[in-house]
């Protein structure tokens, strides 16, 4: 039966010049527009209280019968064959829902009911009302729920129920999952951001860079950089609810920068699962009845060995490393010999061209930590969100255990001291502003993708802003802090050598699998101490590596949704694949020669590539899609616009952060190595091809779109850089406001 039949039939009013029509008409017009027609769909019966406190009545609007005047237009003949009528139309039951924000796509229910008929089912029948209005469907359904109130339900979609809108850029996901709670959410960012680095990186800048000074453009980098594009993920994601490839509907132009950002996060995965494995390793061997790093007698040691930490042993009588020009490793340490060669092997290999065959106990460690992301991560947020209640709390229970323990030891105080010790002088160095910013940036994670990943599954009004504010301030308290635990150890170091802090001061791997291990072996219970740190760290690896496969598998499956939601169990069998695919590739990490690889994949996957996926992101959202139109996409969700901090850093101040990092990155390369090993030059190319790989890819989707859009270049270029769903009006009327100087110098 067509629509014009239903309205015929219907028992409406005329809605004609009263003050009735004029209001509802205009509220159809003053509706906010939404960016993005992909919009959370919650449950029906949540949203029938929802929406009956904040919805006006359809039934009050159009059948108000304290309207007197309005009563005289009925007579009782015309209300008794409208009733008939009614009663002829064939209803067909849908699962009408409601997304609670407003947009195009949701029916919200109204709290108008008229008086039940007779008992149904629990399904609810619907009916639909189809009257055009300015080129748009208005759609008022009459839904009966399970106790037999009718209410009517009003949608200005394009399309009429149960229909696809053929203009539509895709087809509504009302299936979306969402977070058990905001605190799934926050606790998720929060175990991205504070990663390994928190650990064995900012400790060691904050020492070398001049101690308390280097809070000083640690801080103003932190709050002109890198926050603002946090931010700006937050907000992207939880708006538009698409993964980082999909959502670039709102820019089609610059949905390369989605494509890189997968990929950059698919490529950390390569080796960062590695480091996991190694933690896993430790902890095991912690278990032994002597902990293997702690003596010079086991069948991996050699004549360099050297007992620096003896229990009972002080810094009078122990006899510091010798160390020369020519040989500077003439000492080893018994934990170094450990980690090279225990765990490593590496003196079966000379470099990159002899790699050797994996270690089965290390591929063993390496399976288990992948079994855990899979169970992490096969039914999406909703398993996720429960193991960051663990992974994400339990490095600070962890961390400040150390680091009562850790005071009590001698030397601890003289760690902390150059820990903090302020060096002014140093902050005219270019190269300490560059290690606050470097530091900083990754800190906190901005364009991997995964933060707008896990924003995506937020509901419509959730506060971001506040989860912005929270998750900065816990990742810099947990740099800062950590910094406290691994000096005072430092020092104890330092104190039971009788040499220099600076001998024993170091970052990364070497921190965590070498300096720390040897401090906490002579101290009491020591199997105890190191199971409890090297348990941190994985808590602290796993949230990360969560974070990285999950915005891999969210981008490509919202991207082809068309292709998975055909297929039944597609999450659990795509998520199993991607698992699969980063751990055969993870393997040449376990090799002999696979530190050598592993050095490789962190020097390149995530080097210039992240900084050109965040650079491009800031440019496409503030100059492209427009920083007008995105204030007003935060202010719908949270009730506010952005002030004019947040929108100087979103169009002027973090791009020109990003540029200056990545200029002087480029013109002052670091040859690449590792200890003693040079990599050759071909080694060097395959890890710039590595790098390019992810980066071109935004250009070449840049012409790809050119290329397969239709019409002149100008209109090719209008239509790739204007949100889809307004693609049908571009067309029509030749407008485009982002043609116009006043979109381009707003601020």
């Amino acid at each position: 039966m067509s629509s014009t039949n239903i309205y015929e039939n219907l028992p409406l009013k005329k809605l004609g010049d009263s003050e009735t029509s004029k209001n509802l008409i205009s509220e159809i017009k003053q509706k906010k527009r939404k960016s993005t027609p992909d919009i959370q769909k919650v449950s029906s019966q949540n949203n029938i209280s929802k929406k009956a406190k904040s919805s006006r009545s359809i039934s009050e609007m159009l059948f108000n019968r304290s309207d007197d005047k309005s009563d005289e237009n009925l007579s009782a003949g015309e209300k008794s064959n409208g009733e008939d009528s009614c009663k002829k139309i064939q209803s067909t039951p849908t699962s009408t829902l409601d997304d609670g924000y407003e947009s195009c796509n949701s029916t919200p229910l109204v709290s108008g009911r008229a008086k039940p008929t007779k008992q149904h089912s629990n399904q609810a029948t619907n009916l639909v009302l189809t009257c055009t209005l300015r080129k748009k469907d208005l759609h008022v359904q009459l839904e009966e729920d399970e106790k037999g109130y009718e209410s009517f339900v009003l949608s200005t979609s394009s399309s009429q129920a149960g229909e696809v809108d053929p203009d539509s850029p895709t087809v509504p996901d009302d299936a979306r999952e969402t977070w058990g709670s905001s605190a799934d959410f926050l606790l998720s960012i929060i175990g991205f951001a504070v990663d390994l680095a928190n650990v064995w990186r900012f400790p060691y800048l904050c020492y070398k860079n001049g101690g308390g000074a280097f809070l000083v453009p640690y801080t103003l980098m932190l709050v002109f950089g890198a926050v603002p594009l946090f931010y700006m993920e937050l907000i992207l994601g939880q708006f538009n609810r698409q993964g980082p490839i999909s959502l670039w509907r709102i820019c089609p132009l610059f949905k390369g920068v989605g494509f890189c950002a997968v990929l950059v996060a698919f490529y950390v995965s390569f080796y960062y699962n590695v480091i996991i494995a190694w933690a896993l390793y430790f902890l095991g061997t912690s278990f032994s009845p002597d902990l293997p790093w702690l003596h010079c007698n086991n069948t991996w040691n050699t004549e360099k060995c050297w007992e620096s930490m003896l229990p009972g042993a002080s810094n009078v009588t122990t006899r510091p490393p010798v160390f020369n020009d020519t040989t500077p490793t003439n000492r080893h340490t018994p934990a170094s010999e450990f980690f090279h060669r225990a765990v490593l092997e590496m003196q079966w290999s000379d470099g990159l061209h002899e790699m050797g065959y994996p270690k089965w106990q290390l591929v063993l460690c390496l399976m288990i930590v992948y079994v855990m992301l899979y169970i992490s991560l096969f039914k999406g947020v909703k398993s996720s969100g429960k193991v960051v209640w663990v992974t994400a709390t339990m490095p600070y229970v962890v961390l400040t255990i150390l680091l009562i323990r850790g005071l009590m030891l001698p030397g601890a105080a003289m760690g902390i001291s150059y820990y903090l010790k302020p060096e002014l002088s140093k902050l005219r160095e270019t190269q300490v502003w560059v290690d606050a910013a470097v530091q900083i940036f990754y800190s906190v994670g901005a364009g991997f993708g995964v933060h707008l990943s896990y924003a995506s599954y937020n509901t419509f009004h959730n506060n971001c802003f506040r989860d912005c504010i929270v998750t900065t301030a816990v990742n810099c308290f947990t740099s800062f802090f950590s910094g406290f635990v691994i000096f005072t150890y430092l020092g104890f170091m330092s104190y039971k050598q009788g040499v220099h802090i600076s001998t024993v001061a170091t970052e990364g791997p070497g921190l965590v699998f070498q300096v720390y291990p040897e401090a906490v072996a002579t101290l009491p219970g020591s199997h105890f101490w190191s199971m409890l740190f090297f348990f941190m760290l994985i808590m602290l690896g796993l949230d990360s590596a969560m974070g990285g496969l999950e915005c891999v598998i969210t981008g490509l499956m919202d991207e082809y949704s068309n292709f998975f939601k055909s297929r039944k169990h597609s999450r659990e069998i795509f998520t199993l694949g991607v698992i699969i695919v980063s751990f055969s590739v993870a393997l040449i990490n376990v090799t002999p020669g696979g530190i050598y690889t592993f050095n490789l994949f962190d020097t390149y996957s995530a080097g210039i590539s992240l900084l050109c996926s965040a650079l491009f992101e800031a440019i496409a959202v503030s100059w492209f899609y427009g920083l007008d139109r995105f204030t007003q996409d935060v202010e719908a969700m949270i009730g506010t616009r952005p002030g004019l901090y947040w929108r100087i850093c979103w169009k002027f101040v973090s791009p020109t952060f990003i540029i200056m990092v990545v200029l002087f990155g480029l013109l002052n390369p670091q040859p690449l190595k590792y200890n003693d090993y040079f990599y050759p030059k071909w080694a060097e190319w395959v890890g710039w091809s590595l790098a390019l790989s992810s980066i071109i890819m935004i250009p070449l989707v840049a012409v790809l779109q050119l290329i397969k859009t239709e019409g002149t270049f100008k209109e090719k270029l209008a239509i790739s850089i204007t949100p889809i769903e307004e693609h049908e009006e571009v067309r029509r009327s030749k407008l485009v406001s982002r043609f116009r100087a006043r979109h381009w110098l707003f601020v």
